[in-house]
């Protein structure tokens, strides 16, 4: 799987099916092991991921990272993700038609590497994830399912930078995720991800 995941990286890197590839100094696909067992999809790089081609290296960034070590995780445990692979203008929010060109990365990703859980972070990412009916402040905390991988909103680090406020709600639906992936090691004792059956493969691939 990692070489199929490399080429799919290799044409974000050389996108050109929307209008940021115009505006974008490298593409973003994302970094992380090619088996993660969770996966965090963002919004999309701002600068410093722009200048750097990595995702999350800027202060939100700063932060997941501490969240992560909060629960015992390590960024490279995990696989980190946006729902766009190039930076909006200005950071603006990225438009649908970005959104949507974009998509079938994302797709690919999550099927190539099964993840047991997707953190959808801020609501651009649990509307393109769960539907448009889904949003941060409503659903935050809130797992669900699709097939059998458990989708996990949350706030986006980026809100408790604006919002101090939020930085507890985020702390606590973290915790969250680290009892969901005790509960599924407890019920999979010693099950190596690539070991799993393949209808589980199969269900994922309907999915995306």
């Amino acid at each position: 799987m990692l070489n199929e995941l490399e080429l799919v990286h290799s044409d974000i890197m050389g996108c050109t099916k929307c209008e940021l590839h115009k505006s974008r100094t490298r593409a973003v696909p994302g970094e992380g092991p090619h088996d993660a067992r969770i996966m965090f999809v963002g919004e999309g790089p701002g600068q410093n991921e722009d200048e750097q081609g990595r995702p999350f290296v800027g202060a939100a960034g700063k932060f997941l990272t501490e969240l992560l070590e909060s629960i015992g995780l390590k960024r490279t445990d995990v696989f980190i993700t946006n729902i766009v692979k190039c930076r909006p203008p200005n950071n603006r929010a990225p438009r649908k038609s970005e959104i949507e060109a974009c998509n079938p990365y994302l797709q690919s990703q999550i099927r190539l590497i099964n993840p047991r859980i997707v953190c959808a972070l801020g609501t651009p990412a649990i509307t393109t994830l769960m539907g448009d009916e889904y949003s941060a402040s409503r659903h935050h905390g809130k797992p669900s399912t699709k097939g059998e991988v458990t989708i996990l909103p949350m706030y986006h680090p980026a809100a408790a930078l604006y919002d101090a406020s939020l930085k507890e709600t985020i702390l606590h639906d973290f915790r969250l995720l680290k009892r969901l992936l005790e509960n599924m090691e407890t019920l999979n004792p010693g099950t190596p991800k690539s070991s799993e059956p393949s209808g589980r493969k199969q269900t994922l691939e309907k999915w995306v």
